[in-house]
């Protein structure tokens, strides 16, 4: 990794939640009570995860979003500080800050979850021109599909028009307007992500193959699946390569794997590496935030992602 230059600031909107992780057996009936076998509170929100892994990778990082004033704000402002990211931030007394209903299913780790973004729903198209000047100086640019679309596509638009790097991380997985692709120098669907954006069923490479193909189509610059335990596809249109998963220790809890990478991938770009050496770094990334419980809490360090490569 010693070829990583000076890095450039990377921006990210998005949402913050408050977690709250419940572990049991399985998930109740409707009409049902069930026990649990552990809880955990705990920062979250896709764009909150992304910028908290970017902080904790070193990168000079502003996130920018729409907080209540309770008691979960004051947990999103105390999260920032500690990975050293930058708030950019409208207070919205009139609403709530987020919050997410994770179960997590005891014998697999996998999860379901329920999102209530609260202020976060409320970022408009203004807000973002607001922050117009904070994009432009961007070396990347990332963002997802908590908050609404419409703040998502001004962002890029105007990131894009400034020569800024692009990334939409199409998640929650969602109808996009077709405007957005061409503004993406990369999209980073998962499976489920792809094949709803795409119509074709992601189960093996070539199936991650032919929905890239789809999305290049579409206009999006580099397809960029993530795949779970299978690593990661990145496609565009003079490459098409396959970079498997980096195991860093038995998989404690996936929650979170996804905002790993992305925020992995933002810095490795943002520091200039080639687009498949920062697909690698970012999969060193998710390798390392799932061998541990939580999201945000998952996040590794500059010095444990540069060990594992090395390793």
């Amino acid at each position: 990794m010693s070829t990583m230059g000076k890095s450039k600031p990377i921006v990210i909107l998005g949402v913050f939640v408050a977690d709250t992780a419940y572990r049991a057996a399985r998930q109740p009936r409707l009409g049902e009570t069930i026990l649990g076998k552990h809880f955990v509170l705990g920062p979250g929100g896709k764009g909150s995860n992304q910028a908290v892994a970017a902080g904790r990778l070193a990168a000079e990082v502003s996130f920018i979003t729409r907080l209540g004033k309770d008691a979960f704000a004051e947990m999103a402002k105390k999260t920032w500080r500690e990975a050293g990211v930058t708030p950019v931030v409208i207070e919205t007394p009139e609403s709530y800050t987020g919050a997410a209903y994770i179960f997590i299913e005891e014998a697999t780790g996998n999860n379901a979850i329920i999102v209530c973004p609260g202020a976060a729903s409320l970022i408009a198209p203004d807000d973002i021109e607001a922050w117009g000047e904070i994009i432009r100086g961007a070396g990347v640019f990332i963002t997802q599909l908590e908050q609404p679309i419409e703040a998502a596509l001004r962002a890029l638009e105007i990131a894009r028009a400034a020569g800024v790097a692009t990334i939409l991380n199409p998640a929650p997985a969602a109808e996009l307007p077709p405007a957005i692709f061409a503004l993406c120098d990369y999209l980073t669907p998962n499976e489920t992500e792809a094949a709803e954006l795409t119509g074709v069923k992601v189960e093996t490479l070539d199936d991650a193959r032919r929905a890239a193909d789809k999305l290049l189509a579409k206009g999006v610059g580099a397809a960029v699946i993530t795949l779970g335990e299978k690593g990661t596809l990145f496609h565009d249109r003079q490459t098409s390569e396959h970079l498997p998963a980096i195991t860093a220790g038995p998989v404690v809890e996936t929650t979170g794997a996804g905002d790993a990478f992305n925020g992995g991938l933002a810095v490795a770009l943002s520091r200039g590496l080639a687009p498949l050496e920062a697909v690698r770094f970012a999969n060193a990334v998710a390798g390392i935030s799932v061998t541990r419980p939580g999201t945000a809490p998952s996040m590794p360090s500059l010095e444990e992602v540069q060990a594992v490569l090395a390793g």
